[in-house]
């Protein structure tokens, strides 16, 4: 596994990161527990040393699984990046909403500490834009939390420039990450200056879902049965080019890009997240990058 600066280089940590929204499964049965941590330790035996979290995943359940681990594995801790992410409510009551409010931050970076077994998250994003944030008070809740010792670094998650920049003019911390959605189905990152700014500014851009379409369906999906199968077609071309699978070709495909994406992998099958590393071995060619635009585009770049 190859490791990256993250951000400005304060951390380090590998160039996948390991996605922990799944690793509950859909219950606490003993099956499913076992399942998680068997996920977990086939990501630490391939290498992968971030570990993605949010509150919400699983509704603590996730972090909670993980911090089982953290206290049955000696020494893990000191050997990893671990991120959380907080801002969306879905709990206490009858609206989902957002809140990047002070007070909720930081609760909410208490309550992940506590679940995780641990006195510090390496890197707090939030989670999504909230419409009622106020900077000012965000930038507060960071130098509160990082003073305290319960923060490394911060971050945000599905933020747009504008709003990375008003952050960032607001806060002394450098903005390390923005996690975004990035997939052959949601391409808007290389043209609405999301992945500009990662790259001019040194954010980590991190791709959450990045293979659908290939390995299950994108979220809110609004490609035709003749993109999709364009795009196959020319996966499975440079999968017998490369020798990967198909799906692999997609995690080489973002690792291209210079700003630096960071695939976020979240397969609970041992098997697969090690297949995953297979895309950092990969030469992929600038001309088969414009191919699979241009498949999922139906038309070449102007």
């Amino acid at each position: 596994m190859q490791t990256t600066g993250i951000g400005s280089g304060i951390l380090t940590g590998s160039r996948l990161v390991y996605g922990c929204m799944r690793i509950a499964g859909h219950g606490n049965g003993g099956a499913a527990r076992d399942k998680g941590k068997a996920a977990i330790r086939a990501a630490l035996d391939n290498g992968y040393t971030v570990f993605d979290h949010a509150d919400i995943y699983g509704a603590g359940a996730c972090e909670k699984l993980f911090g089982e681990v953290l206290r049955e594995t000696p020494g893990m801790r000191d050997e990893i990046v671990i991120v959380g992410k907080c801002g969306i409510r879905r709990t206490g009551t009858d609206v989902k909403h957002y809140d990047l409010s002070k007070a909720y931050i930081i609760a909410s970076v208490e309550a992940s500490l506590r679940r995780l077994s641990t006195d510090r998250l390496d890197l707090l994003l939030l989670h999504r834009p909230d419409m009622l944030m106020d900077y000012g008070e965000i930038a507060d809740a960071f130098d509160e939390l990082h003073a305290a010792g319960r923060v490394t670094a911060f971050g945000v998650s599905n933020f747009s420039p504008s709003q990375v920049g008003a952050l960032q003019a607001a806060t002394g911390h450098r903005l390390q990450v923005n996690q975004v959605e990035i997939n052959l189905h949601r391409v808007a990152a290389f043209f609405d200056g999301t992945l500009d700014q990662c790259q001019s500014q040194a954010i980590t851009p991190q791709a959450w879902c990045p293979l659908a379409v290939v390995a299950y369906e994108a979220w809110g999906n609004t490609l035709s049965a003749e993109q999709t199968a364009r795009i196959m077609t020319e996966l499975e071309r440079q999968a017998g080019s490369y020798g990967v699978e198909a799906w692999v070709v997609v995690l080489a495909w973002l690792l291209r890009h210079p700003a630096g994406i960071a695939p976020i992998v979240g397969s609970t099958r041992p098997e697969r997240i090690a297949a995953a590393t297979r895309a950092l071995d990969i030469d992929y060619a600038r001309e088969d990058w414009y191919r699979l635009l241009e498949a999922r585009n139906g038309q070449p770049v102007p």
